[in-house]
């Protein structure tokens, strides 16, 4: 999942702070641009498997576009930082799934055209994340 981070210019006294406005209460800073990008990546991380640890929903994720219309972000540069969050909901369990082989055929089509699913498995499981966090 490609989580949007507002960033805040550092400056020769200030580190860059980023915000991340789908996760309320989850902040980051780095002395360099690319610094407060990796460590919102750590900070994304830690916040989300505290939310799993406690059995607490992982809020849907918004657009750039509509956070960036935000007056609270004015300013702000936006970046996208990537989250494998299914590797966070703890081990793998292997089971087995029914589903009609041209539903399957299509799945692995987008799968090929889209890396970022890495497997079958993971565009299920991202898709079950998905339609989950908005119910």
């Amino acid at each position: 999942m490609f989580y949007p981070i507002a960033i805040e210019a550092g400056d020769e006294k200030h580190a860059y702070g980023v915000t991340v406005a789908d996760l309320p209460g989850c902040f980051s800073a780095g002395d360099t641009l690319d610094d407060a990008i990796a460590n919102a990546k750590d900070a994304i991380t830690g916040h989300i498997e505290l939310l799993i640890e406690l059995g607490q929903d992982i809020p849907t994720i918004s657009t750039v576009e509509s956070l960036a219309k935000n007056p609270d972000f004015a300013g702000y540069t936006w970046a996208l930082v990537d989250i494998d969050v299914t590797r966070l909901f703890g081990g793998s369990e292997k089971i087995n799934v029914t589903l009609p082989k041209s539903l399957i055929d299509r799945i692995d089509r987008c799968v090929a055209t889209h890396p970022e699913f890495k497997s079958r498995s993971g565009f299920l499981a991202q898709a079950a994340i998905e339609r989950i966090s908005l119910s």
